[in-house]
């Protein structure tokens, strides 16, 4: 598979899984929260298991430590998903700060491109929606960290479909 076909199906996954999450942004919240709870406690179970297998060891138990944390986590977003919307969207704001800030630097070296201002416009929004959500926390965690998912899977979604598209009509 070619590049720009890869860049152009995960932008339009992007696209897709924002347009869902911008016509139900509680159902989103929700969503990302327990898909996080399933995961920390399915990667603490298995590390969990990992440790037990090895021994006695001090890998071992810092193993189990680790895999007792996830375990908790897991649990824990599990049993209280709106506590855990509010724990995720501080994750997700500092995530779009850094991400955002990520794309901005990434994009200096492609000024000269015609394709420059949408990694950096991307990048820019992103550090927006990062400030956004922590000024509204924790009144608005459901239904912003929905929206501001929604908008940042759009924006990526049509930057990358573009930079697809630009690979394509440069190959």
């Amino acid at each position: 598979m070619t590049n720009r076909i890869v860049l152009f199906c995960t932008g339009a996954i992007c696209l897709l899984g924002g347009l869902l999450a911008l016509f139900n942004p509680l159902a989103a919240s929700l969503t990302a929260e327990q898909i996080a709870g399933w995961l920390f406690l399915f990667a603490g179970v298995v590390q969990a298991f990992a440790a037990f297998r090895e021994g006695w060891s001090a890998r071992a138990w810092l193993t189990g430590l680790l895999g007792a944390l996830g375990i908790l986590v897991g649990v824990s977003l599990l049993a209280r998903p709106l506590e855990g919307i509010i724990a995720l969207t501080w994750l997700v704001a500092i995530f779009f700060l850094v991400s955002g800030a990520a794309k901005v630097m990434l994009s200096w070296p492609l000024r000269k491109m015609p394709y420059f201002w949408l990694l950096l416009g991307s990048g820019t929004l992103s550090v927006i929606l990062g400030i956004m959500i922590l000024a509204g926390l924790p009144a608005t965690a459901g239904i912003v960290l929905g929206t501001m998912l929604a908008i940042d899977l759009i924006s990526s979604g049509v930057a990358l479909i573009a930079l697809g598209l630009a690979t394509a009509r440069g190959s």
